[in-house]
């Protein structure tokens, strides 16, 4: 069995250099999006069914929530260092088997 990947489209979602504050806005919005993203999917997988398997959302929540604490002390490093951050988010589609 093969799986046929061809990327579709690509969107640039970030691309810049931020102070650090508002790199932190921007990527404390982006997690957060995505967290609530999974929180929703998780909710409602249980809505028809209380034992359905959720472990993704909840694993991926938990990554989520970890990567934004990184991302905040990166933030505060480059503050008090007098810094910027420099962000490229470019997302891929692919059709996929």
């Amino acid at each position: 069995m093969s799986i046929s990947k061809k990327v579709l489209s690509k969107v640039q979602l970030v691309d810049g250099v931020f102070i650090p504050s508002e790199a932190s806005d921007v990527i404390s919005r982006l997690i957060r999006e995505k967290i609530n993203f999974h929180k929703l999917n998780r909710l409602s997988m249980r809505e028809g069914n209380v034992n359905s398997d959720s472990g993704y959302d909840d694993s991926r929540v938990t990554e989520l929530i970890e990567k934004r604490k990184e991302f905040k002390a990166i933030c505060i490093e480059a503050k008090l260092t007098g810094k910027k951050i420099k962000i490229n988010g470019v997302l891929e589609i692919e059709v996929i088997d």
